[in-house]
């Protein structure tokens, strides 16, 4: 069984940075890329609001990788099966593989939310994506629609515009909760948005081929004929690798942190979209990284 002194699980902006942070205070640090979940910010098209940085999230979260790297972190593309606590260590599992650990930072990031419609499921690969980046390119010069009111579908809605599909946005209020900045690109770009109207099912025979939605206003439900649904409603935490340790975890799955992104149980900390925190960021993700590193440090040297 390798031994470490820190075990990050995840890979994305919060883990990346912790592993940064964690070597070069000199410890021996070993941090995991899952197949899934993938950092989200790798599926994100453009990025404009890190400071220092413009590009998309798949060149961000790989600069902050190769960091970590550089500065002797192992990177391990592994997925974590489970984690266990032995009296002052915690045993990490991936596959045959076991790993041992002083302390284990959890950057886990999250799911994507489904709608839970019909033809959901049916259609994933067929025209139903959840991600813009990976599958925009199939359908330049279709219409298209994008589900969702926040920054992850604005921003989906401008990439797809931006390649060249026939793209609206549909969402369940009369006004959109992405900030401004993102709601000004929508609106230059003439991106016609579908509001007061919640996806009803989605509807084709081999592929994709309309969407039905209801109206709440006009209490009515009308058909929208696309080659394809793109859903961007949120994400899920995934929190379930730290479940049998007894960390505490809010009503919705966040795990719970103190500003020092300590849990409730000794030794394991959390950082990023997985954490009850206010603000799901690349920024803050880093920043939350950089603290659960330091806390990791100082819990490690008191072992000693």
């Amino acid at each position: 069984m390798e031994e470490y002194d820190l075990i990050i699980v995840g890979a994305g902006p919060a883990g990346s940075t912790a592993a940064i942070y964690g070597a070069r205070y000199g410890l021996k640090v070993a941090f995991f890329e899952s197949v899934d979940p993938v950092s989200q910010l790798t599926l994100t098209p453009v990025i404009e609001n890190f400071p220092g940085f413009e590009g998309n999230g798949f060149e961000l979260v790989q600069k902050i990788k190769e960091q970590a790297i550089r500065f002797g972190a192992e990177h391990k593309y592994e997925n974590v099966d489970s984690i266990e606590k032995r009296e002052n260590r915690f045993i990490v599992r991936s596959g045959e593989n076991e790993y041992s650990a002083k302390a284990v930072i959890i950057a886990t990031g999250g799911r994507h939310k489904e709608l839970g419609i019909p033809g959901e499921k049916e259609f994933v690969g067929r025209g139903v994506s959840y991600c813009a980046t990976c599958d925009g390119n199939f359908f330049r010069g279709k219409k298209v629609v994008v589900i969702g009111g926040g920054n992850t579908a604005a921003t989906e809605a401008i990439y797809l515009k931006e390649i060249g599909c026939d793209v609206s946005i549909v969402h369940r209020r009369d006004e959109l909760r992405a900030d401004k900045a993102h709601q000004n690109e929508i609106f230059k770009r003439g991106i016609p948005v579908i509001w007061n109207s919640i996806p009803v099912r989605i509807e084709g025979k081999d592929v994709v081929e309309r969407i039905i939605l209801y109206n709440k206003v006009e209490d009515r439900e009308f058909a929208v004929d696309v080659s394809a649904v793109f859903i961007a409603i949120g994400i899920n935490p995934a929190t379930q690798i730290v479940a049998n340790l007894g960390v505490e975890m809010d009503s919705r799955g966040y795990i719970i942190v103190n500003k020092n992104q300590e849990t409730s149980v000794q030794g394991v900390f959390a950082a990023g979209d997985c954490c009850n925190n206010p603000l799901k960021q690349a920024i803050t993700a880093a920043g939350d990284g950089a603290v659960a590193a330091n806390s990791a440090f100082e819990y490690i040297r008191s072992l000693k």
